[in-house]
């Protein structure tokens, strides 16, 4: 009888949770949606969203090379070099920064939390605020996009080759220590040829997130393709706005297929 009972309350209890999480989440988006100005649309609306999607649709195609000044392929390829360049750096720095955090790497747990409290600290700031700092710091320009990137993605990657390392089977660390290796020895021939296929999958992977960041860090004067991209923006010249966003769709599915590939072939 009991079990009757047990199994009648049981649903009753779970259709009360889930109505009270619905009920939550409702009350939540209408409490978010409710500050939301509401304004009214101008008359000018259709008149200016057909002239986006025309340009859009009808792009320059004369902008995809110019031999005498700024171009969409020199814009991709300064895109691509930030990319490439921010993605190097963090790949290198946050190295360190992963064997701090990982628990089996460090001694003590409140070493590792130290070093997991850096790598979120770090990855706080969003690579767009950190792009302001160095553009004011070291001036406009693609120097100040790879800054940022790489400054920024030494917090994820740094997350994720810690994870890595946790993983990783102490057996081989364990014997070559037993047999008199030193610590470097564990590292090279134990350590590494564990954790080093799934850094260069995470770095590729960083890659790909980096090379659209990449093209909106030239938005606030990052270099790369984003900057004649606001300035096609800022003086309404759709054609150009059209063949800009469509050599952005191009490359970052070529580089996605690519780096795709890659990740399957290590892993």
């Amino acid at each position: 009888m009991s079990q009757t009972i047990k199994e009648i309350t049981k649903p009753k209890k779970k259709y009360f949770r889930n109505s009270t999480l619905v009920i939550l989440l409702v009350l939540i988006y209408i409490w978010a949606f409710s500050d939301l100005p509401i304004t009214s649309i101008k008359d000018s609306a259709a008149q200016i969203s057909k002239a986006i999607f025309s340009g859009i649709f009808h792009p320059d195609w004369e902008y995809v090379y110019l031999p005498d000044g700024e171009d969409l392929l020199r814009g991709l390829l300064d895109t691509l070099a930030i990319a490439i360049l921010g993605t190097f750096i963090s790949a290198l720095l946050c190295i360190p920064f992963a064997f701090w955090a990982a628990n089996n790497m460090s001694k003590g747990k409140t070493i590792a939390s130290t070093g997991k409290f850096v790598l979120s600290f770090i990855r706080t700031f969003p690579e767009i605020i950190m792009a302001i700092l160095f553009i004011k710091a070291v001036g406009p320009g693609s120097f100040a996009g790879i800054l940022a990137l790489g400054i920024h993605s030494i917090g994820m990657l740094g997350k994720l080759f810690s994870e890595e390392i946790e993983n990783l089977d102490l057996g081989p660390t364990e014997g070559l220590l037993a047999a008199g290796g030193n610590r470097l020895q564990v590292l090279w021939f134990a350590v590494l040829p564990q954790v080093l296929p799934g850094f260069l999958s995470y770095t590729l992977y960083r890659f790909e997130i980096n090379i659209r960041s990449a093209a909106i860090l030239g938005v606030i004067g990052a270099g790369g393709i984003g900057t004649p991209l606001i300035f096609a923006l800022s003086t309404r010249d759709w054609d150009r706005v059209g063949i800009i966003l469509l050599g952005i769709i191009v490359m970052v599915t070529v580089i996605d297929v690519i780096s795709g590939f890659l990740r399957r072939r290590i892993t």
